[in-house]
């Protein structure tokens, strides 16, 4: 399950005082179940790409391709793309509408036209994914903790079985046990699915630990792509960005200011 971009451009109010291009000219591969994190200066062109990547948003220009298919032909069904590529919005917590946890996950199989068997199958499996005890399904989803709100919003995602799951700052606003704790509801998931997983983050310590590929924005561009290791040895590029860089990079770069010569 692979998705491709070739030579994406978008615009904002083309034609207009106020247009400007989020993204310039994207070409880029996502080859089935790599773990990639996606990082960028606010205003970058992260959040526009992942609108692209299940048919949200349009190209002004080039094509977006799932299996070698272009999302945007006539007779494509986009529907059943967004079933497979599953996008978490940032703060998916406002997204909650339902009566309740079991309602609210169970959104996404019911539009899919599942009978209630295999929904109730998927909301208990989804639930459980994201630590989600199933004591709460009849609570309100609006009474609960940040933490939960956001594991449910995550699950109702996952109850969908995306073949590509896709977080954009999926810890923002979390305290650090509830960050730890959605990021090993995604390693689960992955593992046990296998699925594709990209996450947009500002937190490069959770980017460089998880990520096997890293892909960075930089003014609607891909300014760089490599794996953890590739990137983060560039410490002033990255900078110069506007953007920070790990913990241990930020340590090692001021030892060696001070003169202890240390591997890259």
């Amino acid at each position: 399950m692979s998705i491709e971009l070739k030579n994406v451009t978008y615009t904002y109010s083309p034609g207009t005082a106020y247009e400007s291009h989020a993204l310039k000219d994207v070409s880029l591969v996502i080859p089935d179940g790599q773990f990639i994190g996606i990082i960028g200066h606010t205003g970058s062109g992260k959040s526009t790409l992942i609108q692209h990547l299940n048919a949200l948003v349009q190209p002004t220009s080039g094509q977006v391709l799932y299996n070698g298919e272009d999302v945007w032909a006539e007779k494509y069904d986009r529907k059943q793309l967004r079933s497979e590529v599953g996008l978490v919005f940032q703060y998916p917590e406002y997204q909650l509408f339902e009566e309740t946890v079991y309602k609210d996950i169970a959104f996404g199989p019911r539009n899919m036209e599942l009978g209630e068997e295999e929904i109730d199958r998927r909301v208990r499996e989804a639930a459980s994914f994201v630590g989600v005890d199933e004591e709460l399904f009849e609570s309100s989803p609006l009474e609960l903790s940040g933490g939960q709100k956001r594991r449910i919003a995550i699950a109702g995602v996952i109850a969908m079985r995306p073949e590509v799951l896709i977080l954009d700052e999926p810890t923002a606003g979390l305290d650090p046990a509830g960050c730890e704790q959605i990021l090993e509801n995604i390693c689960d998931y992955r593992e046990k699915t296998g699925a594709t997983v990209l996450i947009v983050s500002h937190n490069m310590d959770d980017v460089a630990r998880l990520s096997e590929r890293i892909i960075v924005f930089d003014h609607g561009k891909i300014a760089m792509d490599g794996t953890p290791e590739e990137i983060f040895s560039q410490p002033e590029r990255l900078i110069s960005m506007g953007l920070t860089v790990p913990h241990s990079t930020a340590v090692a770069m001021e030892l060696r200011r001070l003169g202890l010569e240390l591997p890259e």
